[in-house]
């Protein structure tokens, strides 16, 4: 009897909020990648992807972490400044 054995990936990126921007604003990675959100600017922000996650406001260099488990495209916003936007791609 053949097993299967999944490899779980568990790679971790960060993105980086700074100056009203995620940087990198665009990212490919694979299924059960987690990405961590690290603010670097003097005031609050916040992650939201509609129905997928939301981060409370993080202050100066706090961080919200996601694990991303499906493919597909997540559009993100900070909900205080709805014009900063990102994308993950998880593929």
């Amino acid at each position: 009897m053949a097993s299967q054995i999944t490899a779980a990936h568990c790679e971790e990126v960060s993105v980086t909020i700074d100056n009203f921007t995620f940087e990198p604003a665009q990212l490919t990675v694979k299924v059960g990648t987690t990405v961590t959100w690290t603010n670097r600017d003097d005031i609050p922000h916040t992650v939201v992807s509609a129905g997928q996650f939301r981060s409370k406001a993080l202050d100066t260099d706090d961080k919200y972490s996601f694990t991303f488990t499906g493919a597909g495209n997540y559009t993100y916003f900070c909900s205080l400044h709805p014009h900063m936007v990102g994308t993950i791609k998880v593929e």
